[in-house]
């Protein structure tokens, strides 16, 4: 049983999630956006555009500025890349394409998909043959899309039935750069070799995934592993034990943790971590509230759905990590037809210095701003680390 101390569990995490290899000096390609899905082994998506799609921020905290639209190029043209539910939606690298199969065959009819079945025999299939003669599509392309529902997810009968098709493999898709997606056969999308590779059983799969998040954290609880990739925690527990068992994940004592926790025998723990980086809401590092509040002290919410009265930190919240904590986070928006990224609220954490956490936050600020094609940055009045962090901007 290995014994760790919050900061060495801290420090293994970002060590883990690519926090201690040093930006790009120059142009960013694919090389470093492959390096960063290793790291990281899934981006989230999420369509939530207050300050940019949310799947080009980790790449940013990791890397620094970057062309985004390269990075659609890679996660789109490559083949190396595909779309599924990993992690809630999200992009992952082709490779690891086998390690979902055993989820698509087990996807059962929800009330949307069984309903269209019942009522509507054979429209699935249709839908699906359309593809296949017309080529790639969206919802919209469809001969008979049928009507919406609802303005968010009021799926109509095209939605619904994409959506079972893609959820049970019989299509893939990848989005166009307003976030759409669009919808293909999976063997015109996903390259033969991904494609051809054996299916695992779901027991296997477990395995490999469970490793796989064990890696990407470095350090995590069952529940903290089983989350990654969105496992049943009741199915993983035993074969986490079996992964202890063969030597393939260590077992180990946190710090303030009231739970085992697990370790990847390639986990580094760096003396320090020298890292300032703005994370996005569903950046690894803090996607799981739980665990970072256990690994850094650090209760976050995210209050988008909340009504602005009863918000404590603000719409769209990014938290600040400086070297090994959070120390703080700003509710960011940007304005794209004036050119503006608004600060509209800079709260700091207990027990940090302003000016220190002040002249380290103002950089980032502006780097995030130029990288958004925004002239200016502004700063709100609200919080207590709002007027110090406006005048290291000024």
């Amino acid at each position: 049983m290995r014994r760790l101390s919050i900061r060495q569990a801290r420090r293994m995490a970002l060590a883990a999630q690519g926090f201690t290899d040093p930006r790009p000096k120059g142009r960013v390609d694919a090389r470093h956006f492959r390096r960063v899905f290793d790291r990281i082994g899934v981006l989230q998506l999420d369509s939530v555009n207050v300050v940019s799609r949310s799947h080009y921020l980790p790449m940013f905290a990791r890397l620094g500025p970057y062309d985004r639209e390269r990075l659609d190029r890679y996660t789109t043209a490559s083949g190396e890349i595909f779309e599924y539910w990993a992690h809630m939606a999200s992009l992952v690298p082709v490779a690891r394409y086998r390690l979902f199969r055993w989820r698509m065959a087990g996807v059962k009819p929800g009330q949307r998909s069984g309903a269209l079945m019942a009522e509507h025999p054979g429209y699935i299939d249709a839908v699906h043959d359309e593809i296949a003669a017309r080529g790639p599509m969206t919802v919209s392309g469809l001969s008979d899309p049928g009507a919406r529902t609802g303005p968010w997810w009021g799926y109509g009968m095209g939605k619904t039935a994409l959506e079972w098709l893609f959820a049970t493999g019989r299509i893939s898709g990848y989005r166009t750069k307003n976030f759409t997606r669009v919808y293909d056969l999976t063997e015109r999308v996903i390259a033969p070799k991904a494609l051809n590779a054996p299916a695992l059983s779901r027991e296997d799969a477990y395995k490999e995934l469970l490793l796989l998040a064990a890696r990407h954290h470095g350090v995590g609880t069952a529940r903290d592993l089983s989350d990654y990739y969105r496992l049943n925690i009741s199915q993983a527990r035993p074969i986490l034990d079996q992964l202890t068992r063969s030597g393939l994940l260590d077992r180990a004592e946190v710090e303030g943790w009231d739970q085992t926790a697990y370790v990847h025998p390639e986990a580094r723990t760096p003396r320090t971590v020298a890292a300032a980086a703005l994370l996005s809401p569903f950046d690894p590092v803090v996607w799981e509230r739980e665990r970072a509040e256990r690994l850094f002290g650090f209760r976050y919410r995210i209050e988008i759905y909340v009504p602005e009265p009863k918000r404590v930190h603000g719409y769209y919240v990014l938290p600040f990590l400086l070297d090994d904590e959070l120390v703080a986070r700003v509710d960011l928006k940007a304005h794209r037809a004036e050119g503006r990224l608004e600060v509209r609220a800079a709260h700091i954490e207990d027990g940090h210095d302003r000016r220190r956490v002040s002249r380290r936050l103002a950089p980032e600020i502006a780097a995030l701003a130029k990288w958004l094609g925004q002239s200016t940055v502004s700063v709100a009045r609200r919080g207590e680390l709002a007027s110090e962090l406006a005048r290291a901007i000024s």
